[in-house]
């Protein structure tokens, strides 16, 4: 490839390069082009021993998830693999689900991030959210009483503390549980199986459940 094929990306990457940060991170969020702003997303990162490149290229990329005229395969692309607070912050507002739930799996996030997450419109954006082992338990409590989640994710969040892979602290399990039992989303096979709960405070919250024929 001569100097005259290069592509439009990457002549940007080559001009990025020679700008005061300043000036690149502008043109990158008013960007219209996919090409430029699909190279800078994909763009391998500097080694982190070079501070002053690996700082103003995890800058550039806020710029670059901020800007819907990044490509989806893009925005998802860096929703699932950035460990950077700034750039996921930007994704966990797309307007398109996809981003959204990629961000909400990823378990880089900040807590407070995916407890955001948690408490999206989007049913499948919240359901990887209340699944990432970054979300606290009152996230998680949250989740069991909040009736836009289905039968699907309140079986999930049932589990915790009673399955070997969801251990947590005895009293915050069992509320979660308690919680599930009065949703009245949750189903009835999850529901016999809470009857048998081992704490009480669960079953008698099932027999309260039932008996209001919820």
């Amino acid at each position: 490839m001569t100097e005259h094929d290069e592509q439009p990306g990457e002549q940007a990457g080559e001009q990025a390069e020679h700008e005061p940060l300043t000036v690149t991170y502008e043109r990158l969020r008013h960007s219209e082009s996919p090409e430029e702003l699909g190279e800078f997303a994909r763009r391998p990162l500097p080694d982190r021993n070079d501070a002053a490149a690996f700082s103003r290229a995890t800058a550039l990329l806020e710029a670059v998830a901020g800007n819907h005229h990044t490509a989806l395969d893009d925005r998802v692309y860096l929703a699932r693999t950035m460990p950077f607070p700034n750039v996921l912050v930007k994704l966990s507002e797309d307007p398109d689900s996809a981003v959204r739930k990629a961000v909400a799996e990823n378990t880089n996030d900040k807590n407070w991030l995916v407890g955001r997450l948690t408490k999206d419109d989007d049913d499948d954006v919240r359901a990887a959210a209340l699944a990432n082992p970054r979300t606290s338990w009152k996230m998680r409590m949250e989740g069991a009483e909040d009736e836009r989640n289905g039968a699907e994710v309140l079986e999930r969040l049932s589990r915790f503390g009673v399955d070997d892979d969801k251990t947590g602290p005895e009293v915050l399990t069992a509320m979660i549980r308690r919680a599930v039992a009065l949703n009245p989303n949750t189903d009835e096979e999850t529901l016999d199986r809470l009857a048998d709960d081992p704490d009480i405070q669960v079953r008698h919250a099932v027999e309260r459940r039932r008996g209001s024929g919820r």
